[in-house]
């Protein structure tokens, strides 16, 4: 199927340098539209709040709009996208970043929070009755979150479905979506910062980073050790001298295992810092409840008799 490959494929392209990271970039895409988009309105709802004297977080703007869209749009319009149907290695990198990194710091970004306190009247209510809906509830649901989260790589590359993301442009921006969808389910809830529903203990959402690990693991080193490349001959008919695409197969395995661990690490520490942090203003705020009673008890307590 050469000609199959060279009519969808990025053929054509030099090997991947530092260089091409800059000088593939690809400005005019819905993704590109809808990240302005999405940064418009965040700092359009910061700028409203500082304008009727309410005060946001700076480090949430810097998350949501550096951290979060950020990230995304580094491997979506740049020569990471441009790559990302040539070699599997970049699209591993894009698929670590799309579905753990973006997610993590677009929910550091607390935007759920900004848009109700931004939002009156029906805009609001309206919000408000989509976070409270069964559907919402079902997908943000931790255990059916994980399973999701946990599925998708397994579906998208042991079945014909990679095939179809390299041939197709339209299914291939889907995956980038879904890629962003499952793993804001996955993380929005465990980061706790908006006002979602299905909310579990520290404890809950600890465990459920640690057992996300090994299925990054078994996934990494399956990809690495398998004898048949994902996409079938895909790769082979592109035809470029200077691609290996064995070689480049067990270095996006390697991605996707190292790359998983060191995320659910830094995720498990952001976790943690949350429970010292609540841990923290909880017993603050037993001590005040309790100086609160002694101050009561003191002031209906009778004055000792001076004779």
């Amino acid at each position: 199927m050469p000609s199959l490959a060279a009519d969808a494929g990025d053929t054509g392209l030099p090997p991947f340098t530092p260089a091409a990271f800059f000088t593939e970039v690809n400005l005019i895409s819905p993704i590109a539209v809808g990240l302005l988009a999405s940064a418009a309105l965040y700092l359009y709802g910061v700028w409203r709040l500082r304008q009727r004297g309410d005060a946001w977080p700076a480090g949430r703007t810097v998350a949501f709009i550096a951290g979060g869209l950020g990230s995304i749009a580094l491997v979506t319009v740049t020569g990471i996208e441009a790559y990302d149907t040539t070699l599997i290695s970049v699209h591993m990198v894009q698929h670590m970043v799309l579905s753990m990194v973006g997610p993590i710091f677009l929910a550091l970004g607390a935007p759920t929070t900004l848009a109700l306190r931004v939002l009156h009247g029906p805009p609001r209510k309206t919000l408000l009755a989509v976070l409270h809906s069964r559907y919402v509830r079902v997908l943000t649901f931790p255990l059916v979150a994980f399973g999701l989260f946990i599925a998708n790589p397994f579906v998208l590359y042991f079945t014909g479905a990679y095939r179809q993301t390299l041939e197709h442009v339209w299914v291939h921006e889907f995956v980038h979506l879904h890629f962003i969808i499952t793993g804001c389910l996955f993380f929005w809830p465990l980061l706790g910062l908006d006002p979602l529903p299905n909310r579990w203990p520290y404890p809950g959402r600890a465990l459920l980073m640690v057992l996300s690990v090994p299925f990054h693991t078994v996934l990494g080193l399956t990809i690495m050790q398998s004898n048949e490349l994902l996409g079938g001959d895909w790769y082979p008919n592109l035809g470029l001298s200077w691609l290996d695409p064995k070689a480049d197969q067990v270095t996006a395995g390697g991605i996707l295992w190292a790359g998983g661990e060191i995320v659910s690490v830094t995720m498990l520490g952001i976790l943690v810092v949350q429970w010292v942090r609540q841990s923290e203003r909880e017993a603050r705020r037993i001590d005040r409840a309790l100086d609160r009673a002694e101050a009561a008890d003191n002031a209906v307590r009778p004055a000792p008799d001076a004779g």
